[in-house]
């Protein structure tokens, strides 16, 4: 969102008086915000704390965002997917799985730990569950990784293009996040290579026989 010049404001930089207004103030605040966030929690997520950080004043965040609520989705949204988990093309459906795996625990150990300890009060006042909270900061566009991967898994022949549940393709990551969630600490090697090798494909191969069976 841009600021008008209404919400411009004066600071001075080495003795120079500059103005900020539009994206590079948002993003001060936004920035402010998540500090704050992080290092107080939800409790101390306030248009005050948030305003003294930022070093503006609280009229400003109002006028953006009217309430406390609005202003917590609108950092989400900023920085919860400011690291985004890479899609590996290994040549290998089971070197990619591990790979994102590994890759989704340098990314998002901390930020998962972060969304559970940080927000509880927020769930538990709001009555927001983890899974809507991620659905309404996601950006909607963004296609899927793990369909990604097992497009190019079909595409190498390594399976078959039948069709696959939702629940089966997402299982990968619902596991890796269910670790994360109740060690609150990153996943361990041998953990992931567990939940890629005893649980993912051979899901997915069990899925295959079922078509098979289905079509005989």
């Amino acid at each position: 969102m841009d600021l008008n010049d209404d919400d411009a404001e004066s600071e001075r930089v080495d003795g120079t008086a500059t103005r900020r207004r539009g994206k590079v103030l948002e993003s001060a605040i936004l920035q402010a915000a998540w500090d704050v966030l992080g290092e107080s929690g939800y409790s101390g997520f306030t248009f005050e704390a948030i305003a003294a950080r930022a070093g503006t004043s609280r009229p400003v965040l109002y006028r953006r965002w009217p309430t406390r609520d609005d202003l917590l989705l609108a950092t989400l949204r900023e920085f919860w997917w400011s690291s985004p988990i890479p899609v590996p093309d290994t040549g290998s459906l089971r070197q990619d799985a591990l790979d994102y795996l590994q890759a989704a625990n340098e990314a998002r150990a901390w930020l998962t730990t972060l969304m559970s300890v940080q927000l509880a009060d927020y769930f538990r006042d709001s009555g927001m569950t983890f899974r809507r909270l991620r659905d309404s900061v996601r950006d909607e566009v963004s296609p899927n990784s793990l369909e990604i991967m097992l497009g190019r898994a079909v595409a190498r022949g390594e399976l078959r293009g039948i069709p696959r549940s939702r629940r089966v393709i997402e299982l990968l990551f619902d596991l890796f996040r269910h670790e994360l969630l109740m060690s609150m600490q990153a996943v361990p090697a041998e953990t992931i290579r567990g939940i890629v090798d005893d649980v993912w494909l051979p899901l997915l191969a069990v899925s295959e026989v079922r078509q098979e069976d289905a079509g005989t």
